[in-house]
């Protein structure tokens, strides 16, 4: 296995996060992390609470400004300024809140902030929304992903977590971004729940859709993901095949009973 920093040159890869490093004041979040994703694949993202998980993700998605390093998206030199650029370079997170407003029923929520206005010409000169062409491109894509929800027109504080979950994953490919970022999924939901996310992320390749999940469940890492890596002290010490690593060595590496690889040798 090549070590991580070799891995980050290769055309495969749709996002490449390159020596990143972060302070909050003295205290050091982050220091020479590097991720590489590769294009359908999904990526486990694992490690101790301040393993610096949080800060790599949130850099990512355009919420925390890098301090050092870089991003590359298929290649291309990013500069992240805000939440909406990480959006308009294809990366979606769903967090673990998730987001959604209780209050607005499934349609409204995947497109809050970003409705469809009228294309009639009085509809269109006073700003109102066309709320058949949301419904029926919220069923298709809802449909398209075997998404499971009461209705398209249901209030979303009556959908269960599982169904809260994959209505908010489901938001993100419909505005087409090509790589979406899990933050823990899969917490708190029962077991039926959970089976219908791990399903649906597991689909997502087929999408054309690249996956980071943040969890710290390893059985969930070793039955969804292609790849995990390590973090651990605000570095990523290791990238493993889930084919080729057991759970006990990727808690190893966690916590420090396995020497990291860029102290091997």
């Amino acid at each position: 296995m090549l070590p991580l920093n070799q891995m980050l040159n290769n055309n495969n890869h749709i996002l490449e996060a390159k020596e990143f490093s972060h302070s909050f004041g003295a205290v050091k979040a982050l220091t020479n992390a590097s991720l590489a994703l590769k294009k359908n694949e999904v990526m486990g993202l694992v490690g101790d609470n301040g393993a610096g998980k949080s800060t790599l993700l949130k850099i990512l998605s355009g919420i925390i400004p890098l301090s050092t390093g870089k991003v590359y998206i298929e290649g291309k030199l990013q500069n992240f300024r805000s939440a909406q650029d990480a959006l308009d370079a294809g990366i979606e997170t769903v967090y673990q809140d998730l987001a959604l407003v209780d209050s607005m029923n499934a349609f409204q929520n995947v497109y809050l902030g970003r409705e469809e206005i009228s294309s009639n010409p009085i509809a269109k000169l006073l700003r109102l929304v066309d709320d058949k062409k949301m419904r029926e491109k919220s069923k298709e894509i809802l449909e398209s992903l075997a998404v499971k929800i009461p209705s398209v027109n249901g209030n979303v504080k009556s959908m269960s977590g599982g169904q809260r979950q994959c209505l908010a994953i489901a938001r993100a490919l419909m505005w087409k971004r090509n790589i979406v970022i899990l933050d823990e999924p899969t917490a708190a939901l029962g077991v039926q729940e959970t089976e219908q996310v791990l399903e649906l992320i597991k689909d997502l390749k087929s999408h054309n859709v690249s996956v980071i999940v943040v969890s710290h469940n390893m059985q969930h890492i070793m039955a969804v993901c292609d790849r995990v890596t390590i973090m651990r002290l605000g570095s990523t010490i290791a990238t493993r095949d889930i084919k080729n690593t057991e759970i006990s060595e990727i808690v190893g590496l966690i916590t420090g009973a396995i020497l990291e690889e860029n102290k091997k040798n």
